[in-house]
């Protein structure tokens, strides 16, 4: 069927830890299936928490003891692809019957990857994309990932993509998902800002597909008892602002601002070929005879061992 309901799911990592942000998210079990929906995305680092405003201990040239101490929690409260919290979430969307995208900090030895997982009823997870560019400090604490993790997923929902937060704004990452054939375009993020709205119909718009755009929301820092530097202590750490948006750049649900909750909408895949009828930037509106993108998929691990 063409027509279905997509949703995304605004809420934020627990200060308390991933144990209460997966009760957080379970939580919204009866209203995730009496939505009906068939996708539902999740914000960006949901399970395994943006710490907003730590610094970790590091300054140019050194690095200060806390700093260490406070990435070892961090690294702590991540999660590992086979652990409880994940098949956890394969049940609930095999109960509720909903595709689920959802941001995760993935732990992988020491290191930790910002990663978005695709988890399908009675399939678990199906992929995963790695943020292939942390943004600022982030990279202080995420790891790159590499090519290997860039899929679009046949789901029930249609064909699903990822790109996390700023790569969002990344042209030729975009470009690589566009010739991939992504129907539905899923933006797990932290950035609430207008020009983010503004970004999320560029692309819907570009890309001639529909955009699912899901955003975290934390409190202050005067609610959490705690001070953030440079921040006002009355002023949220993060707004939300998730919001839904058709392939002609149509805002069909949202934006949803300072609250937790499901946003939903009802789209129709068969839109698509209309909406490309005009503008298909990696079929008849490209020129190969001029421009070309090459992509390296290869995985990068840090090590390769070859035998004999």
């Amino acid at each position: 069927m063409s027509k279905m309901i997509v949703g995304a799911l605004q809420i934020g990592s627990d200060y308390a830890g991933k144990a209460a942000t997966l009760d957080n998210i379970l939580a919204f079990e009866d209203r995730i299936a009496s939505s009906g929906a068939s996708l539902i995305v999740m914000p960006e680092a949901l399970l395994g928490g943006y710490p907003k405003g730590e610094d970790f201990g590091t300054r140019l040239g050194y690095r200060m003891p806390a700093g260490r101490d406070a990435f070892a929690r961090y690294h702590d409260n991540a999660v590992d692809l086979d652990g409880p919290e994940l098949t956890e979430l394969a049940a609930l969307s095999t109960r509720t019957g909903a595709t689920l995208v959802l941001g995760v900090i993935e732990r992988s030895g020491a290191s930790l990857f910002c990663t978005a997982l695709f988890i399908e009823p009675e399939r678990g997870i199906v992929a995963k994309h790695r943020k292939l560019m942390p943004t600022g400090t982030e990279r202080l604490i995420w790891a790159q990932g590499d090519g290997s993790t860039m899929p679009v997923v046949d789901s029930q929902a249609g064909r699903l993509g990822a790109a996390i937060c700023w790569e969002n704004h990344m042209p030729l990452f975009r470009a690589a998902m566009y010739a991939k054939g992504v129907d539905i375009w899923c933006a797990p993020t932290v950035d609430e800002r207008d020009v983010w709205r503004s970004s999320m119909r560029h692309i819907a718009h570009e890309g001639r597909c529909f955009v699912i755009s899901a955003c975290q929301v934390q409190p202050s820092p005067a609610a959490l008892g705690k001070a953030v530097p440079d921040w006002e202590d009355a002023r949220p750490l993060i707004e939300g602002g998730s919001m839904i948006v058709g392939p002609l750049g149509d805002v069909l649900a949202g934006p949803l601002e300072r609250e937790t909750g499901l946003l939903t909408a009802e789209i129709d895949t068969s839109d698509l070929i209309r909406a490309r009828y005009d503008l298909d930037v990696v079929g008849h509106y490209s020129r190969p005879d001029i421009f070309s993108l090459h992509v390296d998929e290869r995985p990068r691990p840090g090590t390769l061992f070859r035998g004999d």
